[in-house]
């Protein structure tokens, strides 16, 4: 490397600067077998030689990298070009070295097949969710891909019961059957990961792992904000006014509420432990009060509500015409 930090990569390949692809694929190679940390245990020197070595075959195997280096020279990476190059290896995730070398190649530009499963960025032709809440699983292409495009992810829709409850489903991948079990308590954003089920890496045979990310359906009743669940709970005008036990529907069944008599629209009665499955046991279910008025009023109803009206002691409306007067 020169003072100014500029390393030529031609000559850190041995090759001229016109030297087709081919060219710095197989010197690349050569080189990469002499200088690899396997060859020469505990040698420094080898190590930095060999991360100079994929530097170099980062840059020039990739077309519009390339251009940039060779057209702004040691200010290349400022053009657009990226971050500095640079090869964090681990190499104990080969089995042997050709198949450390082929997945360099893959991951640094060289040939790949068909990316994806279906073509769809990330690796599936299909992001709204499986037919029926996945429940038919689904189908793809041939599934490979580049050493940086391993992992794949999809977008699944789930119900709303089945998140509360955890299911489990059985995928179709690649032609494989594959049984997901997805844990009580998921949320909208939840992650699942299912390991080598992803994308093909093509000359190595090895997955990368494929990603579900989890969408709820909406339920009428239930709404997840936070750990804590909510619903509405609608009242009679006699339920609000004098309050007692009501029976209602919780996620877990049937249950009984207090409602305190006279007790103001809008105020949420808490069921501790009733509500979304936890790491750590159960949130809270919160109900909150509305009122939920008859379309029509039978005669006696209605005679009821005339006496009410007559035998009314206070003005509703007092406070509020002397707060409302400008």
């Amino acid at each position: 490397m020169s003072a100014n930090g500029y390393r030529d990569y031609y000559k850190v390949l041995g090759l001229e600067r016109g030297a087709d692809a081919g060219a710095i694929k197989r010197s690349f190679r050569k080189l990469a077998r002499q200088h690899h940390p396997d060859v020469n245990p505990g040698d420094a020197a080898a190590e930095a030689r060999f991360k100079e070595i994929s530097e170099a075959y980062e840059v020039l195997s990739d077309p519009d990298k390339r251009r940039k280096y060779e057209q702004f020279g040691q200010y290349w990476s400022q053009m657009g070009g990226g971050g500095a190059p640079g090869v964090d290896v681990d190499f104990s995730r080969y089995g042997n070295f050709d198949d450390f070398i082929n997945d360099l190649l893959g991951r640094f530009g060289g040939a790949a097949g068909p990316g994806g499963f279906g073509g769809a960025p990330g690796g599936f032709g299909f992001s709204g969710g499986f037919p029926a809440g996945f429940g038919g699983g689904f189908t793809s292409g041939a599934g490979r891909a580049s050493g940086a495009q391993l992992d794949a992810e999809v977008t699944i829709t789930i119900t709303f019961a089945d998140a509360f409850r955890g299911c489990e489903r059985t995928l179709a991948v690649n032609e494989e059957r594959v049984q997901v079990r997805v844990p009580a308590g998921m949320k909208n954003g939840s992650r699942l990961r299912l390991k080598g089920k992803g994308n093909l890496q093509p000359g190595t045979g090895r997955r990368g792992d494929l990603y579900l990310n989890l969408t709820l359906q909406e339920h009428p009743v239930w709404k997840l904000e936070g750990d804590q669940l909510r619903g509405d709970l609608p009242l009679s005008l006699d339920e609000l006014a004098l309050g007692g036990e009501i029976r209602v529907v919780t996620p877990d069944g049937d249950a009984t509420v207090q409602v305190p008599p006279g007790v103001a629209l809008g105020r949420s009665l808490r069921l501790k432990g009733k509500g979304w499955p936890l790491k750590d046991g159960r949130g809270d279910l919160l109900l909150t009060l509305t009122l939920a008025l008859p379309d029509t009023y039978s005669q006696q109803e209605r005679q009821l509500l005339e006496q009410l009206r007559d035998a009314r002691s206070t003005d509703p409306r007092r406070d509020w015409r002397k707060a409302a007067a400008l």
